[in-house]
């Protein structure tokens, strides 16, 4: 293995969403990552929900052990592993795990060192803890929602990168690591209880800071980060394609109005709020002037802010993209390559999703059991 995270041994039962999005992320940096996954049989869908694993991404990285967790035994042989592992991750609502017989006060008496991660949308512990909920929920209760779209409609779903990855799964990365820091120093272990209603609000904390600072309106469309101003948006070109414009800064400005040929002295009141319609009118007539290959041409690389946006295919064609690796192709994929990156201990690249179970008898062998113990578990229908 290698990355900066090399020699870590980390326990994952496996879910959907932002816990193997966590997962991914370790294993992208070095740790060594067991996927304890439900047998097919027993959880009665297919393996994958995109049919061929290759394509499930957040899987990539990782061995699989494939347990049915109905079967006598196989808590037991999830606590084996916690034994030698320096964290554990889970995504199931609050009290799945106590009803496997896997919670932490069990872990932690197995394991003291070890780092219990959890993630849950709403946390472990208020009043909607044992609700359902998917992103667009979670992201709903922190107030980040609400200032994303146009002032003409509703609030507009993000993707899902703000409550799952961003305030989720990545959140409960830096949890775990922060953890295993600690447990470093005082020998203890803990758990990490991450809610994606706590890291939404979080990746938010510059927007509260103006909400109080009284510089932000909580009516969509009048701010400068939220499509109201006219240097920070997107507009339309020539060939119905479009670019991103961020040109806050006055010097950057002042050059995106002289590559565009601009003398309107109407331009000149970019901080005036009270003129900010009348810009996004005219900047949007000036940018159905050209093609967007023709605005990237003149713009792109320079100060004055100016980028394409891409659709999911051209990204990893763009030079800059292919200049920094930033994509990469495993297994026939195209797909994110691991991030940030290390100046000493580079991470390797990843290994392709496994297959639900792939690797059962060798991570048992791994991590300890002896051939007598596999073959029984095997005999029992455990494994």
């Amino acid at each position: 293995m290698a990355g900066p995270l090399s020699g870590l041994k980390i326990v994952e039962m496996a879910g959907t969403g932002p816990a193997p999005f966590c997962a991914m992320m370790l294993a992208d940096m070095g740790a060594e990552v067991i996927r304890v996954d439900r047998k097919p049989a027993a959880q009665g869908r297919m393996p994958s929900r995109f049919g061929d694993p290759r394509f499930d991404l957040l899987n990539r990285g990782r061995r699989s052990l494939a347990l049915d967790m109905k079967q006598p035994g196989s808590a037991e042989t999830v606590l084996r592993l916690v034994e030698r592992a320096d964290a554990l991750i889970e995504g199931f609502r609050p009290g799945v795990m106590e009803r496997l017989a896997l919670g932490p006060e069990v872990c932690l008496a197995r394991n003291p060192r070890l780092i219990y991660g959890r993630m849950t949308g709403w946390g472990q512990t208020g009043p909607m803890a044992h609700a359902a909920g998917h992103d667009l929920n979670f992201i709903s209760l922190s107030g980040v929602l609400h200032a994303i779209g146009s002032a003409e409609g509703p609030p507009i779903p993000p993707l899902n990168l703000i409550g799952d990855f961003g305030g989720g799964g990545m959140m409960l990365a830096f949890g775990i690591v922060a953890g295993l820091l600690e447990t470093a120093r005082s020998g203890k272990g803990q758990v990490i209880d991450a809610a994606m209603t706590d890291g939404a609000a979080l990746l938010a904390a510059m927007i509260y800071g103006f909400r109080a600072a009284g510089v932000w309106s909580n009516d969509r469309d009048e701010n400068i980060l939220d499509g109201g101003a006219p240097f920070y948006g997107c507009y339309a070109c020539a060939d119905g394609r479009f670019i991103a414009l961020g040109t806050v800064e006055p010097q950057f400005y002042a050059l995106l109005l002289e590559r565009c040929g601009i003398q309107d002295p109407a331009f000149d009141a970019q901080l005036s709020r009270e003129r900010w319609p009348e810009l996004k009118q005219k900047f949007a007539a000036v940018f159905r002037t050209r093609t967007r290959a023709e605005w990237c041409a003149l713009m792109e690389g320079s100060d004055a802010c100016l980028t394409p946006v891409l659709d999911f295919d051209e990204a990893p064609q763009h030079p800059h993209n292919q200049a920094r690796e930033t994509f990469v192709e495993i297994d026939g994929v195209t797909q994110p390559a691991p991030a940030p990156r290390f100046s000493r201990t580079p991470p390797a690249v990843p290994g392709p999703p496994a297959k639900v179970g792939e690797h059962g008898a060798a991570i048992l062998g791994d991590w300890g059991f002896t051939a007598t113990e596999i073959e029984r578990l095997q005999c029992d229908g455990n494994l």
